[in-house]
């Protein structure tokens, strides 16, 4: 988070420091080229005016030498040239006239007006820096004097000038930034140690508490709710618990009492009718006591743990002897890999098993039960399939729901909370549980797992 918070604050003190600093750079490339212009505008003029002399008086050796001489100190190009276009006198041979800064400044020249002055010279630009100046006035123009300067040291210095600048705007920026990373550290420490705690109470620690002491007051009170939200969450699931533990307690006891009533009077119940209505009783009592054990898991499930690795053919050692004897005659295979490990849901992933072999044992009516699976990335997929009646696809989308059965299974002992019961704890150990068809019939049910690795 505060690596995302510094990415939204960088970008726009950049486009801060761009907006006052390209202008800068603009003026700083005109002020150097104008500068430079000028010098070399001045030199030409000296030379113009030397010009004029020697070409009135005839003698020009002296403007030779001086033009000689600042080739030499300057490293500047200079000549003279007529009005016919001849080259009267240069610092160095051949002066070559071809240029077109040239022949644009010797036109202009040559018509009384001096060349384009604004002309700004950019680091990137490798050019010459072409100065002509008119030897005479207005229709009196008798000669010009053409200057070439490199620019190299006019791009250099105005190199120099941009980094100071980018070394000025990067300056406030770094202090910026180091203000802000621990400003952002303490606001968004509380934040942290929230999500951090959110996640625990979210796996089932419910003494997690977050931090109402650092941070900014409107995080701090943030904490404070979410404080006082995980003690009234524990104070109730306290309550649940109590609940759970109290009816198991109170209801047991007088379900068995009544239980061992019905049972007992079996002897003193001598007609037909009376000993059926004996033991219809009986059954009613034998399902009140699923009834109350199915109700009791569903109430426990918001009370669960949070979810474990498990390996899958450790758990199917201890629960597949069972399967086979509830089997009997049906033919039950087991074909897991080994080592396969999955997180394990709360209240364990073998009484999901259990549960989803027995209605496959009592309710499909099949001949054969698979038990398989595999590893699908970071998924496992562990499937209960049989070749029995199985289920329309209306039935499939109702089988999730609370004591929902198929019209064909009401006189089959159940309470029709099984699946409903393993649905939700699958989906609290972030799982899925499906049902669908097998071709040619049959039904498939599958448990869709996190990966908790393969044993090395």
């Amino acid at each position: 988070m505060l690596r995302r918070l510094l990415v939204l604050i960088v970008p726009l003190l950049v486009a801060l420091v761009a907006a006052l600093g390209v202008p800068l750079a603009f003026a700083v490339v005109q002020g150097e080229s104008q500068e430079t212009y000028l010098d070399r505008l001045g030199d030409a003029g000296r030379f113009a005016s030397l010009a004029e002399n020697a070409l009135a008086s005839g003698r020009r050796t002296a403007l030779r030498e001086e033009l000689f001489r600042y080739d030499q100190l300057y490293g500047i190009a200079a000549a003279l040239i007529s009005t016919d276009r001849t080259v009267l006198e240069s610092s160095r041979e051949p002066f070559h006239l071809t240029d077109p800064d040239v022949e644009t400044g010797l036109d202009a020249a040559f018509s009384g007006y001096r060349g384009e002055a604004d002309r700004s010279i950019w680091p990137w630009e490798d050019v010459d820096l072409v100065v002509v100046e008119p030897v005479g006035r207005d229709s009196e123009v008798v000669a010009a004097v053409v200057t070439i300067s490199p620019t190299g040291g006019l791009r250099a210095a105005i190199l120099r000038q941009w980094g100071l600048l980018a070394l000025i705007g990067l300056v406030p920026m770094l202090g910026v930034v180091a203000v802000a990373w621990p400003m952002s550290r303490w606001v968004l420490r509380p934040v942290r140690t929230l999500d951090d705690a959110t996640a625990a109470v979210a796996g089932g620690q419910l003494d997690v508490r977050a931090d109402e002491v650092d941070g900014p007051p409107e995080l701090r009170r943030l904490a404070a709710s979410f404080n006082a939200m995980v003690d009234v969450v524990s104070r109730a699931l306290r309550r649940q618990r109590a609940f759970v533990s109290d009816a198991s307690h109170q209801l047991r006891n007088p379900l068995a009492s009544l239980r061992l009533a019905v049972d007992n009077l079996a002897p003193h119940v001598t007609d037909d009718a009376g000993r059926e209505a004996q033991r219809i009783a009986v059954d009613e009592a034998e399902e009140m006591g699923r009834v109350l054990d199915t109700l009791l898991a569903a109430t426990r499930l918001d009370s669960a743990s949070a979810a474990e690795p498990v390996e899958v053919d450790s758990l199917l050692a201890t629960h597949v002897p069972g399967w086979r004897a509830l089997a009997g005659d049906i033919a039950l295979d087991v074909d897991v890999p080994a080592g396969l490990r999955v997180l394990e849901p709360p209240g364990g992933l073998g009484s999901v098993l259990d549960e989803l072999v027995g209605n496959a044992i009592r309710l499909s009516g099949a001949t054969r039960i698979e038990v398989w699976g595999a590893a699908h990335g970071d998924k496992v997929e562990l499937h209960v399939t049989d070749d029995g009646a199985g289920l329309a696809a209306e039935d499939r989308k109702l089988a999730m729901r609370r004591f929902w059965r198929a019209a064909r299974h009401q006189n089959i002992a159940g309470t029709g909370l099984g699946l409903s019961i393993c649905a939700e704890l699958i989906a609290s150990a972030g799982g899925d549980l499906r049902l669908q068809p097998v071709e040619p019939h049959g039904l498939d049910a599958v448990v869709v797992l996190k990966s908790g690795g393969l044993d090395a």
